[in-house]
Parts: structure tokens; C-alpha cells; sequence
């Protein structure tokens, strides 16, 4: 008789107790369903099916063109790859910015099309009303503040945000507003690690930093990066575990020169 090892699924409720705990959470993103199986295997707490795959999937610039089928596409993906991690979709920009009703549908067609556990979407008290709409229908949203990509158009560049007192003032209103809303955890981007300190301590739901500094309850990158896919994005907060480019061009390489040279296939790689 095989005995079925229950696999303990992470939820948003276990995040919380993470942050209680003091255990640092860790966050990564993923588009597709071989990423998605390594990571999940590797014990990652959540993936991230980001909005970034406008830039790192599609080849755009900004994660602006992104559509919502296509980021239903890729959750799709991910969902499959799968066991045990939370795993939380990025709103695109567009399918929530221009009222609650609209948000609350794209909300609701990526969780019944993807199968993803949560939603995230950009922004402070101009998103508050939609995040309310979309927690009361059963629907966990991530927020996200700082350095909001999807605005990149308003802030004309992609440089920390909130250093002045005003917007710091701000973000640490929008923080406990979020939480209030009902938000289960806080993607703070890009924003001096003192306020993100302050930011974390004053809230009992978990932030996730990224270029925030090491006091939030958790860090995310995004995959291309941090294993060295793309090597031409390297911003101050970018830990690179491995350098995959390198290793993935002298692969392909090799591999043209034993075709090339009819070494590949040899006779035992034939039938």
C-alpha cells in the first residue's frame, strides 16, 4: 500500500503566520508550467505570475501592453506546475484602474479561468474601492506600493520612490488603508529600507519588498533576473544566483558546432 504524502499548501492565512512567526517569506515570479514546477519543487512560499512577463515574455518595454487573457494565459501555466505555493496574479493595467465593477470581473475571470489562489493590482486610496469590492466577492488581493510600473508613464522614470516626506507620508497611508481594505499582503517596490521598516512594523499583514530593503517580511525578484537570463537589468536591489545566459549561449553554441561537424547525433544517439 503507497502512502500519499500530504502536501501542506501554502494560503494566504499561512503568511500571516509567517509574519507573526518572524519567517521570511520567500516570493519569486514564473510564466509558464516547467518554471513553475521547478520552484514550487524547490520550496518557494509564492509565485508571482507577473504583469513583467509584458516585458520579459512578450519584449515589450513597459508592462503596460499586457492584456488580461494573456495574464490568464500564463496563471493558466503556472497553476499547472504547481503542488503546495500560493500563487498570485498580477492585475494588468487596465483591467482595474477604471472602476470597481470592471476590476471586480477581471478579478473574478482570472481566478475562474486560471485557477490562481490571489490577485494583485497597483496603487493606494485611488484603488481602495475596487480592493474592497473584490475581498467582499472572496477574492484575496495583494497590494502594491512604491514604485508602481504600471504608472510609469505619470512618474516618466523608474527611480525609488517616496524619499520626499510627502509621498512617504502618503505610502504609509495608503499602507494601513490596504490593510484595512482587506489586502492579505503588501508588494512595497523600490522605496528607502527605513520607511519600509516602518511601513512593515505598523501593519499585521505581511509586506514583500523588492529593492525595499531586508526589514519587510519577505523579498521577490522577478526569475530573469535573478538567475541571469537577462543580463542587461541590473539595478542596485538584484541579487544574481547564477548567470544563465553565459551558460545557456555556450550550450547552444556547442550544440551548432557538433551539428555542424556531424558529431551530433553520434551513432548511439541513433537507431
Amino acid at each position: 500500500m503507497s502512502v500519499h504524502k500530504e502536501v501542506k499548501k501554502i494560503t494566504t492565512n499561512t503568511l500571516l503566520k509567517m509574519k507573526a512567526a518572524g519567517e521570511k517569506i520567500s516570493m519569486i515570479t514564473a510564466y509558464d508550467f516547467s518554471f513553475a514546477r521547478l520552484f514550487d519543487a524547490a520550496g518557494i512560499d509564492v509565485i508571482l505570475v507577473g504583469d513583467s512577463a509584458s516585458n520579459v515574455m512578450a519584449g515589450h518595454e513597459t508592462t503596460v501592453p499586457i492584456t488580461l487573457d494573456q495574464m490568464i494565459y500564463h496563471a493558466q501555466c503556472v497553476v499547472r506546475g504547481i503542488d503546495r505555493c500560493l500563487v498570485v496574479v498580477d492585475m494588468p493595467f487596465g483591467s482595474y484602474q477604471s472602476n470597481s465593477d470592471i476590476a471586480l470581473a477581471s478579478a473574478i475571470r482570472i481566478m475562474k479561468e486560471s485557477g490562481a489562489h490571489s490577485i494583485k493590482l497597483e496603487g493606494g486610496a485611488e484603488v481602495v474601492e475596487s480592493i474592497r469590492k473584490i475581498v467582499s466577492a472572496g477574492i484575496p488581493v495583494m497590494g502594491h506600493l512604491g514604485l508602481t510600473p504600471q504608472s510609469i508613464y505619470k512618474f516618466g522614470t523608474y527611480n525609488v520612490r517616496a524619499k520626499e516626506e510627502a509621498e512617504a507620508a502618503q505610502l504609509k497611508k495608503d499602507a494601513l488603508l490596504l490593510q484595512e481594505a482587506g489586502c492579505f499582503a503588501l508588494v512595497l517596490e523600490k522605496i528607502p529600507a527605513s520607511l519600509a521598516r516602518e511601513v512593515s512594523q505598523s501593519l499585521a499583514i505581511p509586506t514583500i519588498g523588492i529593492g525595499a530593503g531586508a526589514d519587510c517580511d519577505g523579498q521577490v525578484l522577478v526569475m530573469h533576473d535573478m538567475l541571469g537570463i537577462n543580463n542587461t537589468f541590473r539595478p542596485r536591489f538584484l541579487r544574481q544566483y547564477l548567470n544563465l545566459q553565459e551558460s545557456i549561449t555556450g550550450a547552444v553554441q556547442q550544440y551548432i558546432q557538433d551539428v555542424k561537424s556531424s558529431d551530433f547525433p553520434s551513432q548511439a544517439e541513433s537507431y
